[in-house]
């Protein structure tokens, strides 16, 4: 409210709350992800919940050199340039699913 004039209507405002609140996919959009292996694909996630490279490869029994490459090779098959825009896609796609709250 400006001067106590609404700056939307009521319609588009419940409209655009209602967009903003909805909840995230409930399936993997397969196209985005199709050509990673499930490792990169399970790699990807973790990045995705906030796991470091050290704590990728204690969880997955792997070498930090495996871990970078996993995401190395996700990144780039994604398009994408670093971890913070890999994280993006995983939640917009529905490969990671944000806790409720």
């Amino acid at each position: 409210m400006a001067g106590g004039e609404e700056l939307l209507a009521p319609g588009l405002t419940r409209r655009l709350i209602a967009k903003l609140a909805a909840p995230p996919p409930l399936t993997v959009d397969e196209n985005v992800f199709s050509g990673l292996t499930a490792r990169e694909r399970e790699v990807v996630a973790l990045v995705a919940e906030g796991l470091s490279n050290g704590e990728i490869t204690r969880r997955l029994v792997i070498s930090p050199a495996v871990t970078k490459i996993h995401i190395s090779r996700a990144l780039t098959k994604l398009g994408v340039r670093d971890r913070a825009h890999l994280v993006s896609l995983a939640y917009r796609h529905g490969l990671v699913r944000p806790d409720p709250p």
